[in-house]
This record gives C-alpha cells, sequence and structure tokens, in this order.
C-alpha cells in the first residue's frame, strides 16, 4: 500500500484509494457469485414448483395403485358405508403424519436398521389384520351398508385406520426410497427436514383424495347392491382380504 506524509503530524497515512465502478470486474464476479450463492440456497429451502407437480404427479399414481392401505379402504367402506370409509381414511392420514414426522426425523433410518424392530412392528400389524378377518368371518351376516356403521363409533373407525397405518413400517422405508428422489442435491440440515415436511404433507393430501374417492365408490355400490346373499359373500370376501393381506405382511 502506498503512504503519503500527514502535514500535520509527519505520519505516514494510505493515500486515498479510488473508488470503482459498478461495473468493476472483481466486484461484478463477487456480486454473481454471492447470487448464485443465494439461488442455491433457496432452490435448496424449498421444492421448486415443478418438482412439487412432479411429485404430486408420482403421489397420485401410487395412491391409486393397489396396496393395503386402499384395499383396506375398499373392504372397511363397503361393508360400513361412504361415511366410515372416510372416517377410516383420516385414520390412515392421521398414521401418516405421525410416519412423515419419524421419517423428517431419522426414526424411519433406525426402524429400517434393526430387523427386529421392523419384524416387530409387522408383526403387530399382521396380528391386527388377523383381528379384523375373525371379526369380519364371524359377522358375515351381518348387513352392510351404513346400517351397520353405529355399531362402531367415529373414534373406533378412526383407530382402525390409524393402527392400520402405523404397524405398517414398510410405509417408512417407501418414505426413504421415494423421498430423497425430489430433494434438491445437496440439501442438508433443517432445509433437508423441511423438504421432508412438504413431500409429507403433499403426499397426504395426494392420498387423502385417492382414498376418499374408492370410500365414495365402494360404499355407494355397496348401498346399491344391498341384500343378505351380497351381505354374506362381502363380509366374507372382506374376511380373506384381510387374511390376504396378514399373510403378504409378514412374508414380503
Amino acid at each position: 500500500m502506498k503512504l503519503a506524509v500527514s502535514p500535520q503530524c509527519g505520519r505516514p497515512k494510505p493515500l486515498p484509494v479510488a473508488r470503482c465502478g459498478f461495473f468493476c470486474p472483481v466486484h461484478f464476479r463477487t456480486v454473481r457469485q454471492n447470487t448464485t450463492t443465494l439461488h442455491n440456497a433457496q432452490q435448496a429451502l424449498i421444492m421448486t414448483f415443478s418438482v412439487w407437480l412432479t411429485f404430486l404427479g408420482a403421489s397420485l399414481l401410487l395412491s391409486a395403485a393397489p396396496g393395503p392401505d386402499n384395499l383396506f379402504v375398499l373392504a372397511q367402506s363397503a361393508v360400513y358405508g361412504v361415511r366410515a370409509g372416510v372416517t377410516v381414511v383420516f385414520g390412515l392420514m392421521t398414521g401418516l403424519v405421525l410416519q412423515t414426522f419419524f421419517a423428517a426425523c431419522g426414526l424411519a433410518a433406525v426402524v429400517a436398521a434393526v430387523p427386529a424392530l421392523f419384524m416387530a412392528i409387522k408383526l403387530a400389524g399382521a396380528a391386527y389384520l388377523l383381528y379384523l378377518a375373525w371379526g369380519a368371518w364371524t359377522h358375515a351376516a351381518d348387513p352392510v351398508g351404513t346400517e351397520r356403521a353405529v355399531e362402531l363409533s367415529p373414534v373406533q373407525l378412526w383407530r382402525r385406520g390409524l393402527i392400520m397405518n402405523i404397524t405398517n413400517p414398510k410405509v417408512q422405508i417407501f418414505f426413504l426410497a421415494f423421498f430423497p428422489q425430489f430433494v434438491a442435491p445437496g440439501t442438508t440440515g433443517w432445509a433437508l427436514v423441511l423438504q421432508m415436511v412438504v413431500q409429507g404433507l403433499t403426499f397426504i393430501l395426494a392420498t387423502f383424495v385417492v382414498f376418499s374417492a374408492i370410500a365414495w365408490a365402494a360404499g355407494a355400490a355397496a348401498k346399491k347392491l344391498q341384500s343378505p346373499a351380497f351381505s354374506l359373500w362381502l363380509n366374507r370376501g372382506s374376511a380373506v382380504l384381510f387374511l390376504a393381506l396378514a399373510v403378504f405382511t409378514v412374508f414380503s
């Protein structure tokens, strides 16, 4: 740095440096780098709209694909009616909220890494399905539709959906495999947690729409086809379905 002598005290002092203009190459490069860093940080913090739309479409397709949860909604809606089926859906959605929380906090990775815990949750879910299968088979002669829905309170129906979801550890494995495909590269810390929460809420919304449509269709169809013979076979069919889901839960 060039120095000049002060006329007052004789001490050296820095010469004034001319301020560069707005188009200084050094400052322009620094501003561009800072802007790029900020843009990348914003992308890592929130999903872009195009990525979110892609994730929403994939979630809708996956929710409509045959699986334990939507088959469970189908059976419960056909037996107990549309309103009861939607209540079961709310229970399933509550389970998905908990599953999203577990995935965002890293508990899903713990379940996946401990085979004994994973198997224990699977066995609990299978046991509950066997319990439902036994109940459906022993009440096979009961009428289906809205008349029978009064036998189960909304809390009982909601609890069925909740237990059905949280005792399925494969939901956690699915979240661990599916969600990272839509996370911005290099995302870590709270930004990663925020993206997983957004994905979880989006998946819950898509699942609620699809499952509610299934509940309405199954309940409305069963109401129009009410007869003693239809009730008998529908209840027995539900029992067989629950049994098959229990076996699938254990051995898949």
